[in-house]
């Protein structure tokens, strides 16, 4: 060979050695203006193509030890083979984070209170970006709808897993819900948010990336509701579809050999006949099945896809480490989540509570932490090393009165308009303002929606029947055939019984001053009114049985996420965790009139404008005004009667880096989930004041 040839091929040698070299340098995107499409997100070959680099991916060093740590979970993988080939680029907030510690955070009990931290690591399909508008790619990679909103396809990552290392594919979102949600056996009536016009959605895996919706008539907030929902869309098809009888004909065989009565009891056992993910996991249910079913070869709990998994669960509280299977990365290639721990204790006492953040014991925490604790926690945060910031609310604290309630005369009462008109002037929600909120709130009513954020609330329903009048209160109640039959000062019900009230009320849900000062305007106002506090669980079983007079919780969801579930507007009203009330609305409802107590006309009303509603796309001329009609009619109706709409705090370490402010402190964008909690990480140097 000659000299020229040999030079030449040297030439082309280094050219391809140093473009190789070039390619391997990624930089190290972070920052406010970092991200592709979408704001701090990339998908791999985006960000490759644009800053003509290859990710050279890492793990956490203590990823091993985590693993090992999970009942039942095989050997590790290669790092290589853990992630998909498609991972989703996060650019932090502000630098890209170190691996380690853990995130200390306080629930109320096992099913309450934990949506803060069960925000930290919850994925779906999409999410809310932090501007609470834009949906934006996460477990999906992307997806496309039809011309009439009637088929939505959503394609998913390459070579995604589950973390017990098995594939996750389209066909685990069919089998979540063709063969859980709509299975009587594991769930005996789906949520309206799961159905088209009242009927099943047609849900089938087009091949392993791409499963398809089709509706029964146009539904263009569906995908969105998944962007703010709790409930996942996709469950480990590999584990449970063995104790499925659709699937396995030995099911009842196989779980009976592991102690169970059938295979739907070990389905139900694993996934728990609910959607909320902190129900009881396996380990606490009963820790014995769940040893013989981690001997027998399956997973102490079923497989996720979540940033961290439960390894440890009792009445105190829960303990989670890092998925070694998650499908995020940084720009510098680190597989996410930073944070290698999730520690959470149980603690129900709002004072203790308060200690705990007071002595820097939590890393993170803004659920049911109300307004009054602000002052106490501000005065000691330098020496707790923490900050608070006061946040505004999308949602307020609101009272309902139990309008199927089991006392024939309460429930006549009830659903007198002239009743819930009085005792909501008999509020007085200055005071409320001033007390509970430190002036820094605004008297608003129950409308449904956001009153801030949504175009067509006027201030005319805003205002509707906030002002204190207790002459107003009195002359309505008399109205409502409620007034003092033997001359004590206090009124009764029209047959001359005593009438007397008790507000129920956890501080999960409304606090004490507010309770307290509804509890005086409606005593006032002679209708003697009491207040106990009980525990959330506690609450929420005694609602769900019909067996309040008053009930109350935060109440109030912003246009996007109502215009895809209309849950709020329909009985029951909400969810086991909201405010519920004409149980037995639903139940006549759900049952065709064979249970349950007839609704008045107002309800059929409404079901046609809501019915109408979810088919229009959100922020549309027509569905701004339909949403206007709604309103309207929820304000008329006063079947929710809401107070103040003021600011909550959220409580941070000084140590938790990449942490960025919520515009909103609420539960209606799912907490933390929309501000990328996944590049968290734990630090020294930790964050600056933000």
């Amino acid at each position: 060979m000659s000299n020229k040839l040999i030079l030449s091929a040297a030439a082309v040698l280094a050219s391809a050695l140093s473009a190789q070299t070039a390619l391997a340098a990624c930089p190290v995107v972070a920052g406010p203006d970092a991200g592709g499409a979408y704001p701090h997100l990339f998908e791999k070959s985006e960000f490759e193509k644009q800053y003509n680099c290859a990710l050279d991916f890492s793990q956490n060093p203590a990823i091993e030890a985590l693993n090992g740590r999970i009942a039942g979970n095989p050997e590790l993988m290669p790092l290589a083979k853990r992630l998909p080939q498609e991972p989703l680029v996060i650019a932090p907030y502000k630098t890209i984070g170190v691996y380690g510690g853990v995130l200390s955070g306080i629930s109320k009990a096992t099913e309450s209170g934990t949506s803060d931290l069960l925000a930290v690591r919850h994925v779906n399909l999409v999410r809310f970006s932090d501007d609470l508008s834009t949906v934006v790619p996460n477990v999906a990679k992307s997806w496309e709808w039809n011309d009439d909103f009637t088929v939505l396809k959503v394609m998913l990552r390459k070579g995604h897993k589950w973390s017990d290392g098995q594939d996750f594919t389209a066909e685990d979102v069919a089998f979540w819900y063709n063969n859980l949600v709509m299975d009587k056996n594991v769930i005996e009536k789906p949520k309206e948010r799961f159905l088209s016009a009242g009927k099943g959605v047609k849900v089938e895996a087009l091949d392993a990336t791409t499963v398809q919706f089709s509706m029964n008539e146009p539904a263009p907030g569906f995908l969105d509701n998944f962007a703010q929902d709790y409930a996942q869309p996709f469950q480990p098809k590999h584990l449970l579809s063995k104790f499925h009888p659709e699937f396995n004909q030995d099911a009842d065989k196989l779980a009976k050999s592991l102690g169970f009565e059938s295979g739907y009891d070990v389905v139900n056992f694993y996934y728990g006949q609910s959607d909320w993910k902190d129900i009881p996991t396996p380990l606490l249910k009963d820790a014995t099945a769940s040893e013989r079913l981690v001997k027998a070869g399956f997973t102490a709990i079923a497989p996720t896809l979540e940033s961290h998994l439960v390894v440890e669960e009792s009445l105190e509280g829960r303990r989670l480490v890092a998925n070694p299977y998650f499908f995020q990365v940084d720009t510098a290639g680190n597989q996410l989540p930073y944070i290698s721990e999730i520690k959470e204790v149980y603690i129900g006492d709002e004072d203790i509570q308060t200690a705990k953040m007071i002595a820097g014991e939590v890393t993170y925490k803004a659920q049911a932490v109300n307004l009054p604790q602000a002052p106490v926690l501000l005065e000691n945060k330098d020496q707790g090393q923490y900050e608070v910031a006061l946040r505004p609310t999308i949602s307020m604290m609101s009272f309902a009165f139990n309008l199927t309630d089991k006392d024939q005369e309460k429930r006549a009462v009830f659903n007198d308009v002239n009743f819930r008109r009085a005792m909501s002037v008999a509020i007085n929600r200055d005071q409320i303002n001033e007390i509970a909120f430190f002036g820094l709130g605004k008297p608003t009513q129950y409308t449904a929606f956001d009153a801030d954020t949504t175009p067509f609330i006027t201030e005319e329903l805003k205002t509707a029947y906030t002002q204190y009048d207790p002459k107003l209160a009195a002359k309505l109640l008399d109205k409502a055939g409620v007034v003092d039959k033997n001359g004590d000062g206090l009124r009764d019900l029209p047959s001359g019984k005593k009438f007397e009230l008790t507000i129920n009320f956890t501080t999960q849900g409304v606090s004490t001053e507010v309770a307290e000062i509804v509890a005086k305007g409606w005593t006032d106002a002679g209708v003697k009114t009491v207040i106990k506090e009980v525990t959330s669980d506690e609450y929420r079983n005694t609602q769900s049985a019909n067996d309040y007079s008053v009930v109350n919780w935060s109440s109030g969801r912003p246009l996007a996420t109502i215009a895809s579930n209309i849950e709020t507007l329909v009985p029951p009203y909400g969810s086991f965790f909201d405010l519920r009330t004409g149980l037995q609305w639903a139940q006549y409802l759900d049952s065709e009139g064979k249970e349950g107590v007839k609704p008045p006309q107002t309800v059929y009303e409404m079901k046609k404008l809501t019915d109408r509603f979810v088919t229009l796309k959100a922020g549309s001329e027509a569905s701004n005004k339909l949403g206007l009609e709604i309103a309207k009619r929820v304000v008329d109706d006063l079947f929710i009667i809401g107070t103040v709409k003021a600011v909550s705090p959220v409580y941070y370490s000084n140590q938790l880096g990449n942490f960025e402010l919520p515009k909103t402190s609420s539960y209606e964008f799912y907490r933390m989930y929309p501000y990328m909690p996944t590049q968290w990480f734990i630090g020294k140097e930790g964050i600056a004041k933000n």
